[in-house]
């Protein structure tokens, strides 16, 4: 018996499945679990190819702990249909990756996680979505993580708007000093590097971005027109990237070690 969708809609109806995902459930759900994993794997064009609204069907049915290795690659091959539906995270140099395209594509795979895993506590209704319409809901998923990151990227862009870039405040000078919240002694200790994310965690936007991208050895600008830095992944200048970066410091000075000048 294939389990009906439970998710409603403004009129109290329930959502159904189309009938050609019902029929194809139906026949897959009598395979052994070893057949069902290598029509699962079929990739688009294949023959006997599994549409992804009935992928999501059987990754939600195989909860029992008894069932965890299938559910594993069934989840595997489910995140990879997902993540080929978002946008890719390079530039369209194919050399540089674009910090906007990571963030929507972070954010976005996060939401799906997000849902599947409350969905193998509870049911999760959203979940119902992706049985009715995969393509049409992963793309909804996609233009509602666009929206927000857009938001806070303008968010972050007023806020730099307010701030003279040209000139920098001898106290942020002095706050900073010699100070490197990234050097490798501290990074040694987990108990510092618990607290320092808690501290980048609570920076502005753009400034934990910065911090973020200096703690993966990403440099702030090169002579390599062709190198992956913060200037050209972020869209700015360089002098404003050095100025947020010791903002940022200054900031993480004031709350690591509860000082402010040297």
């Amino acid at each position: 018996m294939i389990a009906p969708l439970k998710k409603r809609t403004r009129e109290g109806v329930l959502y159904q499945r189309r009938s050609v995902v019902e029929a194809e459930i139906a026949e897959l759900a009598a395979l052994p679990c070893a057949e069902l994993l290598v029509r699962c794997e079929r990739r688009r064009g294949q023959s006997g190819y599994v549409s992804s609204e009935s992928l999501v069907y059987f990754v939600r049915s195989h909860k029992d702990e008894g069932e965890n290795a299938v559910f594993k690659r069934l989840y595997t091959l489910l995140a990879e249909r997902v993540q080929q539906r978002l946008p890719r995270a390079d530039n369209a140099d194919g050399e540089t990756l674009s910090m906007s395209k990571t963030q929507i594509r972070e954010r976005a795979f996060d939401r799906f996680k997000e849902a599947l895993m409350e969905d193998r506590q509870c049911y999760d209704e959203r979940l119902d979505y992706y049985e009715v319409n995969f393509d049409g809901t992963v793309a909804n998923l996609r233009r509602d993580a666009q929206r927000a990151v857009w938001r806070e990227e303008n968010r972050s862009a007023n806020l730099e708007s307010e701030i003279d870039e040209n000139e920098f405040s001898a106290e942020v000078e002095e706050a900073v000093g010699s100070y490197d919240p990234l050097s490798a002694a501290e990074l040694d200790d987990a108990r510092y590097r618990s607290r320092l994310d808690a501290a980048i965690d609570a920076l502005p936007p753009l400034q934990s971005r910065i911090v973020e991208m200096l703690r993966r050895g990403i440099p702030i600008d090169s002579i390599d027109p062709k190198a992956v830095t913060i200037s050209r992944a972020l869209g700015k200048a360089e002098k404003t990237i050095r100025n947020q970066r010791d903002k940022a410091f200054a900031r993480l000075r004031i709350t690591l070690t509860g000082r402010g000048n040297a």
